[in-house]
């Protein structure tokens, strides 16, 4: 894994109350995952050595608007988002009741996505970036490898990662700056994550190395 500022990336992935803080609204299917990861403590970790080395940071968040709700037929897990209220704003151009709301970036966060250097993408809208313009803003700022993490392992990172894969970037997942679902009855989204990174990613790393190549 060789992380050169001039054409490296880090991106996270919804990094939003709703997933990863425990009054969020699917605390209960991730929290434990979070947890037991350090998801948090990790995320901010590479925050901090990627601002401190001065490596791009890019933010691709999810959003749903009231429009969102006419759409006309949903999978399981956006028809749990819709009756939950996960990731809702008021609108596009409406930040009425945003400011800690589930939408909301994690509070510890805030510092790393809200000084006017990170990069935040439009918001993708199932789970991957095939609905926003990360691609673009990598492209525009000449990156070709991408650190990866965020939030839910097995379904918007992993979306990411495919589609990255597809447009030719090179792609390191980190193992414990993500997390995932766990379902009575589907099984650990995590684990599932874990296995099809091995097969996809040019690597799987964890923080600790992450943070040693940028320092």
């Amino acid at each position: 894994m060789n992380l050169d500022q001039s054409d490296t990336a880090v991106v996270f992935i919804d990094p939003q109350n709703d997933v990863l803080s425990p009054s969020g609204k699917n605390w209960g299917a991730v929290g434990a995952s979070v947890t037991e990861n350090k998801t948090v403590e990790n995320m901010l970790r590479i925050f901090v050595a990627a601002k401190s080395a001065n490596f791009n940071v890019f933010i691709s968040p999810h959003y749903f608007f009231p429009t969102d709700r006419a759409w006309k037929f949903n999978g399981p897990l956006e028809a749990d988002e819709f009756s939950t209220g996960t990731f809702s704003r008021e609108g596009p151009l409406n930040l009425q009741g945003f400011e800690g709301s589930g939408a909301d970036w994690l509070e510890e966060f805030k510092p790393y996505i809200e000084d006017g250097g990170a990069i935040v993408a439009s918001p993708h809208k199932v789970f991957g970036p095939q609905t926003n313009d990360l691609v673009l803003q990598l492209r525009k700022r000449s990156m070709r490898r991408v650190v990866l993490g965020g939030m839910l392992a097995n379904m918007c990172v992993e979306a990411h990662l495919r589609d990255l894969l597809e447009q030719g970037f090179e792609v390191y997942v980190v193992a414990d700056a993500t997390a995932g679902p766990r379902h009575p009855v589907w099984g650990d989204g995590y684990k599932a994550a874990m296995i099809n990174y091995a097969f996809l990613a040019h690597a799987v790393v964890s923080t600790d190395e992450v943070v040693t190549k940028m320092t």
